[in-house]
Order: structure tokens, then sequence, then C-alpha cells
């Protein structure tokens, strides 16, 4: 069950897009041919990708054939060590540089050759989050002359496995700043500024980094039966707004609050717990459990579209059940032969002077 659009428009906003037909190269595979991908972000004309071997894959839009469709192909990959799988990407243009997430550690390596990063390994870690505002900036920075200015460090807070929450600022090395401690139990959290928003199997709670104060804010279920486990979700809209997914027993319902706490815009409604949430101003897309996505104006709060869910898959023929949705900030580049008539060569006659 899904919910029809409330106030259709004329032209829909997204549409699917194949980039990446998938990684059945032998070069990929392991031994038993089993590997997945897990997440990916892109960067320019480029898209990382993290395996459940590993591996980290890096894809470029490639031009072979000037009469044919570009295409994005493997340029070069990276096997972490332990070879576990990968369970978050996170880039940052503004110091070229990308943080890994694999077997509770977070690795750092140069983009876009995915060179290791002359830092050790953040060790015992069970999530991290990178200030929102930070992940935003662009390289290279001008000043009002328009002289590019040097990057500036960018902060980001890890959740120990022992309950704390340590702060680290990086630039041309990683930089420990400082420890709230916290009880265990967080296990997502995502930073705007100083205030972050963490949620543990229960509750969301708003901590403030500087006053190290914190408080709970709405429960993550809020159903009578409280056997059935809810992934709780979090997605920052501003500096000082987030997005919380809190399933009632019968629907999920998605506020939008402050980092005081506070209730602000309107409610977001599913009719099921969504497996994902993706900004992409002004819009919120969910992925559903039936594998549709349903699109959200947050300005509105209506919907606007419903992606419906692929065919069945039949014998023999891949998977295309939906596993994830993936935004990133920078976008990702995609292919197209639209006006491609317009591109065609023609002759040019040149005046010797």
């Amino acid at each position: 069950m899904t919910y029809a659009p409330q106030n259709p428009i004329d032209v829909p906003p997204f549409q699917l897009q194949n980039l990446i037909s998938g990684i059945t190269e032998p070069s990929v595979l392991d031994s038993t041919g089993n590997v997945q991908l897990r997440c990916a972000q892109a960067w320019g004309s480029e898209i990382y990708a993290g395996c459940s071997n590993g591996e980290l894959i890096r894809f470029a839009l490639q031009a072979d054939d000037p009469n044919k469709l570009e295409s994005y192909t493997i340029l070069s990959r990276q096997s972490l060590p332990g070879e576990k799988p990968i369970d978050e990407i996170v880039l940052i243009p503004s110091l070229s540089r990308a943080l890994v997430l694999s077997d509770h550690q977070i690795y750092f390596y140069n983009i876009p050759s995915l060179d290791p990063f002359p830092i050790k390994p953040v060790r015992n870690i069970v999530t991290f989050a990178v200030d929102d505002q930070h992940l935003k900036r662009t390289f290279p920075t001008l000043s009002a002359a328009g002289v590019p200015l040097p990057p500036e460090s960018v902060d980001f807070s890890v959740v120990k496995r022992n309950g704390g929450i340590a702060l680290f600022t990086m630039k041309d090395r990683l930089v420990y700043t400082k420890e709230i401690p916290l009880p265990p139990g967080t296990i997502l959290a995502r930073r705007a500024g100083k205030m972050m928003c963490l949620a543990d199997k229960a509750y969301y709670s708003i901590l403030d980094l500087e006053a190290a104060s914190i408080f709970q804010v709405l429960p993550v279920s809020q159903a009578p039966d409280t056997t059935s486990v809810v992934k709780p979700s979090i997605t920052v809209i501003s500096r000082n707004e987030f997005l919380i997914l809190s399933w009632t027993g019968a629907s999920t319902l998605g506020l939008f609050i402050t980092s005081d706490g506070d209730p602000v815009r309107g409610t977001l409604e599913w009719p099921s717990h969504p497996e994902a949430i993706c900004l992409d101003y002004p819009y919120i897309t969910s992925l559903l459990p039936n594998n549709t996505i349903e699109i959200h104006s947050i300005e509105s709060q209506s919907i606007v579209q419903v992606i419906s869910a692929p065919a069945p898959s039949k014998t023999g023929e891949p998977d295309l059940r939906r596993l994830n949705l993936v935004s990133s900030i920078g976008g990702y580049l995609v292919p197209s032969t639209q006006r491609s008539d317009k591109m065609s060569t023609v002759p040019v006659k040149l005046l010797r002077t």
C-alpha cells in the first residue's frame, strides 16, 4: 500500500536513470561471487561505491566513442584492511578526502585517487557524523577579491562503542578535541553546527556539543507493540532543523524539529515505515518496504510523485529490488542523449591572419 499524489505536478520532479549496471567484473567479485554494493557517494563525474567485501570502487563517466552515450566504468579500486563490509562513505570535497566506515573503524582516503591518507584509523566506533554545514563547502573558496583561500578545517563527531561522543577536527591532520560522556546505546547520529540529533533503539535526543547537555525529543516507536524493531531515521534539513521519523503502529510520522526540540512546518506521513529517507530540497524522497518511492514537498508536506516498484525479476534475471536511497550533496551526473543532435560535428572555415 502507498499513497497517491495529493497534488501531482504536471512535470514530475524525479525520474529513474540507471547509472551503474553492477559489479560483475571478475576482478571485482570474490571467490563466492556474492559481492554487493552497500553504499555510494558522488563527486563531479565520479561515483565511489563501497562493497560487502571491503572494496572501495571508483567509477568515472567515460566517453570512449563520440558517437556513443557516456557510461560509468571502473577507474580504480582500493581494498580496506580486513576486507570487512563497507558501511558508509562520506566525501569532503573541500579537503579532497573520503571518510570510510568499516568494521567499527573510520579510514581516510584522498579523492579522487583513493590513495590512503596518512592518518591512523579512528577505532571502536558505532557511527559518526560530519558537520552538515562543512560538507556543503566547495573548494576552492574565493575571497572578496577573487583569490583562492586555503581550505577550512572540518569538524565531525564519533559515537564510541562505550557510549561517549568524541569530537575531532580535520585539515592537514586529525586533531582530537574532547569527549562527551554518554551512556551506550546510540546507533544513529547527524550533526549541524554545534547541535547533534541522536537516536538509540527507543528515543531521539538532541545534544548540545558546547554545553554537553542532552534531552529526549520523541520515541522512535509510539506503537503499543514494543516487540517489533523500528529503524530510526534522522535527516538534516538546515542548520537548525532535523527531520525524524516515529512509527505509531498504523503509520509513520515525519516531524520537522528545531535544535531546541520544537516542531516546525507540518507533518509527513507514510503508510509503512520507510527504509530510507533523502533530502533533495524542496523534496523528501522515501523508499518504502514495498519498493515504491514516494516524494513529498517539504513546503506543503503533500505527496507530489510516487515511483512504482520495479517489476518482479524472472528466473535467471537479476533481482531489481531497491535496497537503499543514497543522496549526494553534489548530485550525480547522468548521461543523456537529449538534444544530442544539436551536438553533431560541423565544418568550420578558419581564416589565416
